[in-house]
């Protein structure tokens, strides 16, 4: 814990309170995304963001077209289809062999006190890194220009913190429960009216060192291009419910550049 005191505030985020995890699990529920505000320690915040910053040069750039869904296209669908609409996606990373091992985002992610606070608001039994050297802790970095495109995510949540915002842009845009995957609706007419601006997504507040818990299973969301010189800059924190899984070596090769 004394460790974790010089990185999450505590005094702003209790994460051992049984209120405070209850509060966080409700709202998690309720409106499918949480950010706690403040949740890094502005010492720490710094120190990662310098990280960031000197190991910029070694980060992995990758501009690619993808559907919504992120599926191969279907061959029995015109290209204009909500299904097979291309969007861009660019951004830079560092993995997590590139992360320092005194960093403190290596101490968050191992440490036992902020699992157990994200097993209980998520509802896991338990989480587990990667099994890969990769995949576990990455930074990206969205310059001038570069843009997270409108998807859904495959996996059931997504953990994030923001370390640098950017002078413009670099806004999280959703709209809640846009299609139920197990049921295997896709709400294609949906989809088409977001992708055509026919209605406003919500929008996310977030600042540097906030933390973001999201379920993008049904929840398409996109970040809006990076507006000025100032690079944004985002820790993902990716767990697994299940032990020694690996990020697929295609998945490795198209994120990271190698495997």
């Amino acid at each position: 814990m004394q460790e974790l005191d010089r990185i999450i505030n505590f005094a702003a985020n209790p994460i051992v309170d049984k209120n405070f995890l209850a509060e966080c699990k409700r709202r998690l529920n309720k409106n499918g995304v949480l950010v706690l505000h403040d949740f890094l320690n502005p010492v720490a915040l710094k120190a990662i963001k310098n990280e960031g910053d000197e190991n910029h040069h070694l980060a992995y750039y990758t501009s690619s077209n993808h559907n919504v869904y992120l599926l191969k296209p279907d061959a029995g669908l015109p290209d204009s289809h909500p299904r097979n609409r291309q969007i861009v996606s660019s951004k830079g990373c560092i993995t997590d062999e590139e992360i320092p091992q005194d960093s403190a985002l290596r101490a968050l992610y191992d440490a036992p006190v902020f699992q157990a606070f994200l097993c209980t608001v998520l509802g896991e039994e338990q989480l587990y890194a990667y099994a890969d050297k990769l995949s576990s802790i990455n930074l990206h970095y969205a310059s001038e220009g570069q843009e997270l495109g409108w998807h859904f995510d495959n996996s059931s949540f997504a953990i994030t913190l923001l370390i640098q915002k950017p002078e413009a842009g670099g806004v999280f845009e959703y709209v809640e429960n846009l299609r139920d995957a197990d049921a295997g609706d896709m709400n294609y007419e949906g989809v088409e009216k977001l992708l055509n601006k026919q209605f406003e997504p919500n929008k996310l507040g977030i600042e540097a060192g906030d933390l973001v818990l999201f379920r993008g299973r049904n929840a398409i969301h996109r970040v809006t291009p990076t507006e000025g010189d100032t690079t944004r800059m985002l820790v993902v924190l990716a767990y697994n419910s299940q032990p020694e899984i690996s990020l697929s070596e295609s998945a490795r090769m198209t994120f990271y550049g190698r495997i």
